[in-house]
């Protein structure tokens, strides 16, 4: 069995106010500003409210993720931020891949900012680095598999690792791109976790629904 997984990453609206007021014409920050289109970087006000109007309608696009990236670079830089996961992410991460499962994830969030995520994750004594876990190759977003939503975005990862289709399973919390993963022949879960979008009654009639990764049962026997 071989699983992919999706993440969230929730601190760069906070930090974006303090490096437009410090950093607007920095050359480490200028390229990521002027990705923007033009009438939405011709203040740190306008670039701001085009950043929170993107995060508030869930918009996936290139530019807006490179930023975010460059913001938890920031943070994580300066110790500012650590990466918050659910009680139950890290130990089952841990099972499976001694179990000889095979993880990779697939995020909006650039691959840069992945791997930022999986290398300061909060632990009861620090901060722990559990890029390890991913497979070799295991990273992917928007720029080299393509959009969540559509199918041949989940096709071209597996083909890319060399998986079998039917034995990929694809976490989400996405309506949408559980339905793409599915579209894609994988099998497919949605992880329902407090905050998420409501999920309507008719969804969760016909999906697989999951409140923990410790609710998911599989068969070491199955494994890549």
């Amino acid at each position: 069995m071989t699983v992919m997984v999706m993440n969230q990453f929730p601190y760069a609206l906070k930090a974006l106010p303090k490096v437009l007021a410090t950093q607007w014409d920095s050359p480490a920050f200028t390229p990521y500003r002027d990705a923007f289109p033009e009438e939405h970087r011709t203040s740190p006000s306008a670039l701001q409210a085009h950043v929170e109007n993107l995060t508030k309608r869930d918009v996936k696009i290139a530019y807006l993720k490179n930023l975010q990236g460059y913001l938890w670079h920031e943070g994580y830089r300066s110790g500012a931020y650590s990466t918050p996961l659910f009680q139950d992410v890290a130990p089952q991460l841990k099972q499976w891949k001694d179990e000889g499962m095979k993880l990779a994830i697939y995020s909006s969030g650039s691959v840069f900012a992945q791997q930022l995520l999986f290398q300061h994750v909060q632990g009861t004594t620090g901060t722990e680095d559990m890029r390890d876990l991913m497979t070799r190759d295991g990273w992917f977003d928007a720029t080299n598999a393509g959009l969540k939503t559509e199918a041949i975005s989940y096709k071209k990862i597996v083909a890319m690792l060399g998986w079998q289709v039917a034995e990929t399973l694809f976490l989400t919390d996405n309506v949408k791109e559980y339905d793409a993963a599915v579209e894609a022949e994988l099998q497919a879960l949605l992880v329902d976790r407090p905050g998420n979008a409501a999920v309507s009654e008719a969804d969760r009639a016909r999906m697989v629904v999951v409140e923990s990764l410790n609710d998911i049962a599989l068969k070491p026997g199955a494994k890549k």
